[in-house]
This record gives C-alpha cells, structure tokens and sequence, in this order.
C-alpha cells in the first residue's frame, strides 16, 4: 500500500468511526431526552412534562379522539383534564436518531399507576416522535399509547 493509499484509508476510517460516535451520541442523546421527560412526569405531573416535551407543532394521539395538534390545542386538552390523581412514567426500550442528528424516535413502555396506593392502574406501550430545535433540545413530534399489557 503506497503512503496516498494508506493516509486514503486512515481518512475513511476516521471518517467512518466519527459517524458512528455521532449516531451513538445523538441516540443517547434522545434517549435520555425521554426518560427526562418521564422523570418530570412523575415529579410534576403529566400535564406539565408533555407541556414542556411537546414541540410547538406538535400532535398529540388518544385513544377516542381526534388527533390534538399545535401547542396550544395540547395545552387546553391536557389543562381540562387534571392528573393530580395517577403517575404517568415511560420507559424507552429503543431510540433512534436520522443521520442528520435532526429527527428521531423512541418507543417503550409506560405506566399509569395511582398516586395515593401506587397500585398500576394501566400498562401499554408508546412511541414519540422528536425533532430537535435551534436550542438543541429533544421536543416531540407526535406521540401516541396505546394500553391493554398485562
């Protein structure tokens, strides 16, 4: 291997392995973005972690409902209905983030469980779609649940 060949391939390695470290670092990134969000979920409430995890277009998916769209229409169906009752936590069991570091998404579990005897109330899965802003913070996208694991 001549020296032009072998500085070629230390370059495409270095290349490769920086790729690779950013992918790595952007998913962890977001990952840990969603167990922050869970994590404020259980210290201030649901209304509060989705008022602050939802992007300002983002949408919002219930079971029985339309989709919820934009901050704004978030913030009145989630201040009409109070969370003062029951804990709302996730887990995420993957994450992955687009190439360019911009998108990603998550999925896990999470769980309802009542405030007062902490017994679960409901179990399901979710996902969450994020963007990441001009700040560099995780927001979502959209987010959905759906329940019924035993």
């Amino acid at each position: 291997m001549t020296l032009n060949n072998l500085s070629l391939t230390v370059l495409i390695v270095v290349i490769l392995i920086s790729c690779t470290s950013k992918q790595i670092s952007d998913t962890k990134s977001l990952t840990d973005a969603d167990r922050y969000y869970s994590a404020l979920s259980a210290e201030k409430g649901r209304n509060a972690a989705f008022l602050e995890f939802f992007d300002s277009t983002g949408v919002m998916l219930s079971q029985h409902h339309f989709p919820i769209e934009g901050h704004a229409a978030i913030s009145k169906q989630l201040l009409n209905h109070s969370d003062t009752t029951y804990t709302l936590t996730w887990e995420p069991s993957f994450a992955k983030v687009a190439q360019s570091g911009e998108l990603g998404y998550t999925y896990g579990i999470y769980k309802l469980t009542d405030r007062k005897t902490k017994s679960l109330l409901e179990k399901g899965t979710y996902t969450t779609f994020w963007k990441k802003n001009t700040k560099g913070e995780w927001k979502a996208l959209l987010d959905t649940g759906n329940e019924g694991l035993k």
